[in-house]
């Protein structure tokens, strides 16, 4: 076996864009890095994606293909004084691309030269994140970057790239005798999600911790495999990107009365182990999306999520799930969600705030001087507690933020909207 301290993903790592996998939006023919390498004309840009789907690598190809120099940089962990070292052989019209890993993590003084760096053309900065840098990333770097999303990687192109490393004499396992059926390959490539790096790495310490049989050949089986694997990762770090589109596609599909598909997002969030985030989530939308149409869900809601907080995950998934299905399964109401965005926005109309004087507080001495308080009908003094009065503001009594449009979940409360407003607005 070849002697050599570095992981197999990093031997196994493209030399060349025409050995990347996946990203065919980006890569091959007419797409946008292919045509900077056959234009020569790189700029800095930023790669945003999940773990182990070949930001590294792209960087890396980009600057054998170019011929430019290369030069790696974390900003979570190394100095300014490290940048500067590594951007010192890089000079206007003859720059050095470095890859800049956790873009987002750059602090003042790293982008403040960094910036300076790009602008004279020493430098070329191919960032590398997770997060969504339109949201992490600081718009002056962002502004002089161009931004390319790269995709989760098929388990097909995984697979394609495991069978390379097992027969790659050079770089990956080709020259260690080892048995490995196809079906053990695939069975690595689906269970890594899309991630090469863990592919590759859980592929290595297989080959190297079975022990050679008596003929020398390393026979691997998908339960060594599977004793390999750490927990599958499905994409739902607490801090990233992937965690908020889980939490949107939650909601998302509770709104839409899909429970299979709340049941599969719940779960992927309860992996990932924040259980905060999902509670806060599901009393949101027990509000939001259930509210008039079923009221009781709010208290529902509170009893499940309360209980999970009380009993801890893994058993919190019980309770969570059984609102979950609660929640997508019920009737639907966004009525008194639209009616306080309706209600806000009315605020920056510019018509006269002014409270009506016969609601103002009148508990002070001088009070009915002002006139404060003067006229108010008290409710409970009138049959059913309805009084006919003035409520909103002067410019702001016609208005009527509550739109149920026909809705037939919430036919109960239109009809008392409706009576109420006949005795109170006496339209």
């Amino acid at each position: 076996m070849r002697e050599t301290h570095q992981p197999l993903a990093t031997r196994m790592r493209p030399s060349s864009l025409s050995e990347v996998v996946g990203q065919d939006h980006l890569i091959g023919d007419g797409q946008i890095l292919t045509r900077i390498v056959k234009s020569r004309q790189l700029t800095s840009i930023v790669l945003y994606g999940p773990p182990g789907v070949g930001k590294t690598s792209i960087a890396h190809a980009l600057s054998c293909d170019l011929g430019v120099p290369f030069g790696y940089f974390n900003a979570g962990v190394h100095s300014k004084k490290e940048l500067q070292a590594i951007a010192k052989d890089g000079v206007p019209g003859s720059p050095v691309i470095v890859l800049i890993d956790e873009v987002h993590r750059l602090d003042r003084p790293k982008q403040d030269f960094l910036l300076m760096q790009i602008e004279d053309g020493s430098l070329i900065m191919i960032g590398a994140t997770t997060e969504n840098p339109y949201m992490s990333i600081n718009p002056a770097l962002r502004s002089r970057s161009h931004i390319f999303e790269l995709k989760p990687v098929t388990p097909e192109k995984v697979a394609e790239r495991l069978r390379v490393a097992v027969t790659n004499t050079e770089r990956g396992l080709g020259n260690v005798p080892v048995a490995i059926p196809d079906d053990v390959l695939v069975y690595i490539a689906e269970q890594t999600n899309g991630d090469i790096r863990t592919a590759l790495n859980t592929l290595e310490l297989a080959v190297m911790s079975t022990e050679p049989r008596s003929d020398g050949v390393r026979i691997i089986s998908r339960e060594i495999i599977r004793t390999c694997l750490q927990q599958r990762q499905i994409g739902g770090d607490k801090d990233g990107d992937s965690h908020y589109n889980l939490l949107s596609a939650l909601q998302k599909s509770i709104r839409g009365s899909d429970a299979d598909a709340a049941l599969h997002y719940l779960a992927r969030l309860i992996q990932a182990g924040d259980l905060i985030s999902i509670i806060r989530r599901l009393l949101v939308i027990a509000y939001e999306d259930i509210s008039l149409a079923s009221p009781e869900l709010g208290q529902e809601t509170l009893a499940a999520v309360t209980v999970a907080e009380r009993v801890g995950l893994p058993e919190a998934r019980i309770p969570l799930a059984q609102i979950t299905v609660r929640l997508a399964l019920s009737p639907k109401s966004n009525v008194a969600y639209k009616a306080i965005d309706m209600a806000t926005e009315a605020l920056g109309s510019g018509r006269d705030l002014t409270i009506p004087a016969h609601l103002q507080d009148a508990h002070y001495k001088g009070a009915k001087t002002l006139g404060r308080g003067v006229g108010y009908k008290y409710p409970h003094d009138f049959p059913f507690a309805i009084a006919e009065q003035q409520h909103l503001p002067n410019e702001f009594q016609h208005d009527n933020y509550l739109q149920f449009e026909d809705n037939p979940n919430t036919t109960y409360f239109q009809q008392i909207y409706q009576n109420v407003n006949q005795m109170v607005k006496g339209v």
